[in-house]
Order: structure tokens, then sequence, then C-alpha cells
């Protein structure tokens, strides 16, 4: 809990608890970083491997209308609800789901800061989870592992060129 660096940005409070994701390590930064230069009024956002809730929550913060945060850890879950509430954002914006339990939705906007090899497992999921023409972010990967996730999301989606902080990389792209 420290004090607000600039109060007239956008800030978020985060208790990661038991569950990843404090917005230190460089894959949250990049992630965070492309969500502030986006236009999220009123877009729906998918944050899967949702964490603590940071990438979702910060979506909402910056104009999203609605996330739907993903997470195979409970404690993660909870850690996301328990985040939201700590922003003052009403409960109903942001529903947190298992992976089973995920709802067809197609969204604006798809986040996913997990790793290589879960992210090219879950293409497929992550692919019918965007709308076309909607927005996908990936990070949670070295930039030795850029090949092999071009080659999984490549066919689906239009990359672009990485970004890279002290090793990671985040890819992002615009589905077909």
């Amino acid at each position: 809990w420290k004090p607000v660096p600039d109060p007239t940005a956008v800030n978020l409070l985060l208790d990661p608890g038991l569950a990843f994701g404090t917005g230190t390590h460089p894959t949250t930064a990049l992630c965070l970083e492309f969500l502030d230069s986006l236009a999220l009024d009123g877009k729906q956002v998918v944050d899967y491997g949702c964490g603590s809730g940071i990438l979702g929550i910060a979506s909402l913060l910056l104009g999203a209308a609605h996330v739907v945060a993903v997470d195979i850890d409970p404690q993660a879950l909870e850690a996301s609800k328990d985040n939201l509430g700590r922003n003052q954002i009403a409960a109903q914006r942001m529903q947190a789901y298992f992976p089973q339990h995920t709802p067809a939705i197609e969204a604006d906007l798809t986040v996913a800061n997990i790793l290589a090899g879960p992210l090219v497992e879950l293409a497929p999921t992550l692919t019918s989870l965007t709308k076309s023409g909607g927005q996908l972010v990936l990070s949670g990967l070295l930039s030795q592992q850029e090949d092999e996730i071009r080659a999984a999301y490549g066919d689906a989606f239009e990359l672009d060129p990485v970004a890279e902080k002290e090793g990671w990389i985040r890819i992002t792209g615009i589905k077909r």
C-alpha cells in the first residue's frame, strides 16, 4: 500500500494474495502499456489466465464495459473478485470463471499473459473467444518463443511485430 504516484493517472489498487500478477513483471508491464494505448470504451474483454485480475481490472478502469476473467486457480478467481471491489468497480462488470465454464462469447479484446506452452495449447480457445476484427494480446513469453506463438496464431490473426522488455515479449494482433 503505497501513496498514489500520480493522482491524475489511472491508478489500480492491487493485492495479489496467492495469485500471480502485481504489475512489476516485464510481461505484465508490456500488457498494461498496450492496454493504455487502446480505446477501450464500451469494449468486451477476456482476461484469460487472470491471476490477480490486474489486466481485466486495468481494462475496466480504462473504459471497458465488461470483463470475463478466466483462470484454473480458485485463489486467482477469488483474488480477482477481491481486487475488483478494492478498486470500487461494480461486481457485474467482471465475471470470473474456470476454463470449462467460460461463456461462449466473442470479445473485442482477448488478453492472455501466461506461458508459451499453454498459449500454444489454448490457441483454438483464445481464437474462438475473439471476434472478427478483435484484438489479441499475448505475453508471458521469452523472445526465443516468438516463432512457436506465431505458428499457433498466425493463420487466424494478423500479428504485429513484437514488443520486448528485458528479454520478455508481447505479441498483439487483429483477428481476420
